[in-house]
C-alpha cells in the first residue's frame, strides 16, 4: 500500500502525482512526512517543482528525485558543514545535493542535525537563500 502524505501537506499532491505508484515515491512520501512529524513549526511549501520546507519564510530543505535517488538540497553552507558526514555514512553529495540512493534507508539523525542546523543558522535570515 502506497503511503498517503499528512493532511497538512497536500500542497505537496502535485509534484507526487507525477510519480507512479513506486517504492520511490513511498520513500518520498514517508520521508516528507517525517520532515514534518519532527519538524512542525516548517511550512510545507511546493517551488521550483519540487517539495520543500521553509521557516519564516526562508528555504530550510528541498527534496527532488531522479532515477535511482533523492536529492536531498539543504543549500551550500549547510551541505558543506555535513558533507564529510553524509559521505562517510555511504551518501553522496555533489556540489549543491545530498543524494540518497532508493535502495539505502535515510539517515534520518543526519538529517535532523542539517535540518536543525539551518534552522538555528537562519533565525534572523530575511530572505529566501543565503545572502
Amino acid at each position: 500500500m502506497v503511503n498517503q502524505l499528512d493532511a497538512d501537506l497536500t500542497v505537496f499532491e502535485p509534484y507526487l502525482e507525477k510519480m507512479s505508484p513506486t517504492p520511490h515515491r513511498e520513500q518520498l512520501v514517508t520521508l516528507l512526512n517525517w520532515v514534518h512529524t519532527t519538524f512542525p513549526q516548517l511550512q510545507p511549501r511546493l517551488a521550483w517543482n519540487q517539495p520543500m520546507f521553509t521557516d519564516h519564510g526562508t528555504f530550510i530543505v528541498g527534496f527532488s528525485t531522479a532515477k535511482n535517488h533523492l536529492n536531498i538540497a539543504l543549500e551550500a553552507a549547510t551541505l558543506n558543514t555535513f558533507r564529510e558526514a553524509i559521505n562517510a555514512a555511504g551518501d553522496t553529495t555533489t556540489k549543491m545535493l545530498w543524494q540518497v540512493r532508493f535502495d539505502t534507508p535515510f539517515n534520518n539523525q543526519l538529517l535532523a542535525d542539517a535540518i536543525q542546523y539551518n534552522i538555528d543558522t537562519k533565525q534572523a535570515t530575511t530572505t529566501f537563500w543565503r545572502s
